[in-house]
């Protein structure tokens, strides 16, 4: 790109065509909205909860809070003494406002052939059938599942089967070895698992199921005994590449014991552990009333590594996390009814999580869960397929595959043959991008007429907090410009002192917004001392 360079310290207006139907349209009503959530942040939040359903409203403070290490213990709490839960504001909700017969996801699987929908009122029923089951199996309020699937519509359905009932998941990434997935296991104390039989992965054959049996081995060898494992058969869809009788898929050699004569996995399997979920669903009710939870009580723990090397159980709560991921979804990403989102992440992250699970669900989306691995040319034909077949108007995506594309084409022509003109909103995320990858997106993929949602996030923060906003938000090519709602962002020196103009130093958080995590699951310690003990008063990201 002949002119990244010269255009790395342009400032692009929002696209006209955005802003006009923008959520929030201008900086003035940015800076409006902001000062706003700041100055009484209760007024503000608990007008955005009324769009949600709590079964009992706050008892007490509707905000509480100790950043400073040096007056006693850190917490956070919102809406104290109010209770909701996640998978009715998700489904149930919806479903009542007569949104039953509306598309949630459209997936894709590992072959363009391998493709299916699923309506809030069929994800409702399925989800009611899972929650069933697993309160068949002894899983109560409080209890955690742990969740080692990949990109498939039944991992949705475990995460608000668990919610429902108001138990904990824990996901563990699909790409996970068996030692990561049972460190995680026992950290969290686990003691159901939901798994796949295996998955393909591209060409190559993953056996998540023996992968999970190993881990369950581990764990059983540290003193966690894990009771059930729940299976779904998802080798028996039409996925691809096929499998020969000689057990290879595509020339790719894949392990023979896997497969019998006629091409079909087989799986290892304990009549007293294993359960089918295709056979189990059948049999369950399709009526599962919700438990009501407190907002504090936790939602999720999902393991990010920590500079010790041991992973850390970032705990988030429902009440705020619901409120601050349908905000920041419906703002950052400029949601309206009627609009196809796409965000590539995998749920095993916390972008798949916020953007890809529960933002999208919580504001009645209709979006794309996307199961095949997008790096490069031609790989991402099949990715521009979707873009063009879906009329999606957002798309969330991570840097690396933005520059692999950048890489391996500098010009337009292999885009010429895609229309996705529907294109309004452009997201990146998980890294910095830099200025040359910026424009490239804008201008190639966006047709210079988009607006680039360039975000700053954590696992610990839950949701985008610093994030142009589509219609408002003059942007510079590797910016992530300003903060979002609720949150008061500051620059400290190595000292503690605050810099007020430019210049370099350590990011910092001087106030709680809803979404941020509470604590390091069974290590409070922790979380004080990772996040808060540098700078007293202020919460730390670790980011310069």
């Amino acid at each position: 790109m002949t002119d990244a360079k010269e255009r790395d310290n342009e400032e692009f207006q929002p696209a006209k065509r955005v802003a006009s139907v923008s959520h929030c349209s201008s900086m003035e009503q940015y800076k409006t909205m902001h000062g706003q959530s700041l100055d009484d942040p209760e007024a503000f939040w608990s007008n955005i909860a009324k769009g949600f359903h709590f079964e009992q409203g706050v008892q007490g403070k509707f905000v509480d809070y100790n950043f400073d290490v040096s007056k006693g213990e850190i917490y956070i709490k919102w809406l104290t003494g109010a209770t909701t839960n996640m998978c009715y504001n998700c489904l149930d909700k919806h479903v009542k406002d007569g949104k039953k017969d509306q598309v949630a996801f459209y997936w894709e699987g590992n072959d363009p052939a391998d493709a299916e929908s699923a309506t809030y009122g069929a994800l409702l029923d399925e989800v009611c059938r899972i929650a069933n089951v697993l309160k068949k199996y002894g899983i109560k309020r409080g209890d955690r599942v742990a969740i080692y699937m990949p990109m498939i519509k039944e991992l949705v359905v475990a995460m608000l089967a668990v919610a429902r009932i108001g138990a904990v998941h824990s996901i563990v990434f699909g790409g996970y070895s068996s030692e990561a997935l049972a460190d995680r296991m026992l950290d969290a104390k686990a003691s159901f698992l939901i798994t796949t039989d295996g998955v393909w992965r591209g060409a190559k054959l993953i056996h998540l199921k023996d992968i999970a049996d190993e881990a369950i081995k581990q764990c059983k060898s540290q003193g966690l005994e894990v009771n059930k494992t729940l299976v779904v058969a998802h080798m028996s869809r039409v996925t691809s590449p096929q499998p020969t009788t000689n057990g290879t898929a595509n020339g790719n050699p894949a392990k023979k014991t896997h497969f019998d004569d006629k091409g079909n996995y087989k799986v290892n399997w304990d009549d007293k552990m294993d359960i089918w979920w295709h056979e189990v669903v059948k049999e369950s009710s399709a009526e599962c009333p919700v438990e009501w939870m407190d907002t504090e009580d936790p939602l999720f723990m999902l393991y990010t590594s920590g500079s010790t090397g041991k992973p850390k159980g970032v705990l988030h709560t429902i009440g705020g996390y619901m409120l601050y991921v349908a905000t920041t979804f419906k703002y950052s990403f400029d949601y309206h009814p009627g609009d196809v989102y796409f965000c590539t992440a995998d749920i095993g992250w916390i972008t798949g999580h916020s953007y890809v699970t529960y933002g999208p669900l919580l504001n009645a989306a209709t979006s794309v869960l996307y199961r095949k691995i997008p790096v490069a040319f031609p790989v991402l034909t099949y990715f521009w397929e979707i873009l063009k077949a879906g009329l999606i108007t957002g798309f969330d995506r991570d840097p690396k595959t933005i520059k692999s594309n950048l890489g391996h084409f500098l010009g337009q022509s292999p885009y010429k043959q895609y229309n996705i003109s529907s294109l309004s909103v452009l997201g990146s995320v998980g890294e910095p991008i830099n200025p040359e990858a910026w424009l490239w997106y804008h201008r190639v993929i966006g047709n210079s007429d988009v607006s680039i949602v360039d975000t700053f996030w954590q696992t610990e923060t839950g949701g985008h907090v610093i994030t142009p906003l589509p219609g408002a938000t003059p942007t510079k090519p590797g910016s992530a410009c300003f903060p979002f709602f609720g949150v008061e962002v500051a620059i400290m020196d190595e000292e503690g002192k605050e810099i007020k103009s430019e210049g370099e130093g350590y990011l910092v958080f001087a106030r709680p917004w809803p979404g941020m995590m509470r604590t390091v699951y069974g290590d409070h310690e922790r979380f004080e001392t990772t996040y808060f003990k540098k700078f007293p008063g202020y919460y730390c990201t670790g980011d310069g």
